[in-house]
């Protein structure tokens, strides 16, 4: 009898492609980042909105680079989850920074998970980087809607914002 390791080789979902698509929904400092950057991109709306998941995905591949690189970045993991606090604040104030600000901030979050990605990056590196960049548009995404969703409902952004910064204090503190 064959053993399901072996009845369909290549297949290996902890290396490329699976791994890096996997790797946003198996951290919770990933996930709730991905997901607030697509709520507080919605209280921008439209187009606006869009500039700041682009520019989280624009830092994360520029921090995949530097990872792949090998160029260290002191402080990674509590610069992550120091961006829980940011964009759970932002989203618990219902901040609407000017744009150039919220994007630049995404941008330097986005920097840090992206080498968070890479330097846990197994097999090919090119899917692992489309992997990852797949998954946080889908996160990025199911946060927006979630936010345009959830915009009538008068304080359920903001709350979720707050369960965000403290997750991100509880990181850091822990």
């Amino acid at each position: 009898m064959a053993s399901p390791a072996f009845a369909h080789p290549g297949h290996d979902v902890t290396a490329g492609f699976p791994a890096g698509f996997a790797h946003p929904f198996l951290g919770a400092d990933h996930l709730l980042a991905m997901v607030a950057v697509g709520l507080w991109a919605a209280q921008y709306g439209g187009r606006k909105g869009l500039a700041l998941p682009m520019g989280f995905v624009g830092g994360m591949l520029a921090g995949a680079v530097l990872g792949f690189s090998g160029t260290g970045l002191p402080g990674a993991e509590s610069l992550i989850a120091l961006s829980l606090v940011l964009f759970g604040g932002a989203l618990a104030l219902k901040a609407r920074l000017p744009l150039l600000l919220a994007g630049t901030l995404t941008f330097a979050a986005g920097l840090f998970h992206g080498h968070a990605h890479a330097v846990e990056a197994n097999g090919s590196a090119l899917a692992y980087v489309g992997g990852f960049v797949l998954a946080t548009a889908l996160l990025h995404a199911a946060g927006g809607f979630a936010g345009w969703r959830l915009a009538a409902v008068r304080h359920a952004v903001p709350l979720a914002g707050g369960a965000v910064a403290l997750a991100g204090i509880a990181m850091l503190a822990g």
